[in-house]
């Protein structure tokens, strides 16, 4: 799976929109399985490094992030990612651990909240304690088979908060070529 980092946000592109609740009827995204494309437009605001963050850096290090965070300030930052989705990652039970697993600086595990979820639609809130700790409210929305759409967005205390939109596109059943 492939992750990316962006001021405290961790978005699995190949699996975000995948999601539900573990003691649920297992549902399925009602979409085609193969490569796709993702385009992934974060935007933070009042980001700070945590102090449990700064600790672990040298203070260059710790001057070079701060001085990325503040050039980001409330710019959006968008990346685009070729992903291969299988059959198995559509099912919306397969994705749930893998989000409360995410707070991976702890021994706790972030909880899930669904909200609503259908083959089309899927509403959770996210909890990781932390430190520090983080709420991230997603919408997630397949507007076709081949197209899906991902809204989070995410306070950290006493860090700020964030946005993230995804976009994603299908592009072909074949996988080949995809640099995984």
């Amino acid at each position: 799976t492939r992750v990316i980092a962006f001021l405290g946000i961790m978005v699995s592109l190949d699996n975000v929109f995948l999601s539900a609740t573990p003691d649920a009827h297992a549902e399925s995204f009602n979409v085609k399985p193969g490569a796709w494309e993702m385009t992934v437009t974060t935007v933070a605001s009042g980001m700070k490094l945590s102090p449990e963050l700064s600790a672990k850096m040298t203070p260059a290090q710790r001057a070079q992030m701060e001085q990325m965070v503040k050039s980001r300030e409330g710019k959006p930052h968008t990346m685009t990612s070729h992903s291969c989705i299988t059959k198995e990652d559509l099912s919306q039970d397969r994705i749930i651990k893998e989000m409360e697993d995410e707070d991976e600086d702890t021994a706790v595990q972030c909880k899930i909240k669904v909200i609503s979820k259908s083959s089309s639609k899927l509403v959770l809130d996210q909890l990781c304690p932390g430190p520090p700790s983080s709420n991230t409210h997603f919408t997630i929305e397949t507007k076709s088979t081949e197209h899906i759409v991902a809204i989070g967005n995410r306070s950290e205390a006493g860090s700020g908060k964030s946005r993230i939109d995804i976009k994603g596109q299908w592009l072909s059943p074949s996988c080949d070529g995809l640099d995984e």
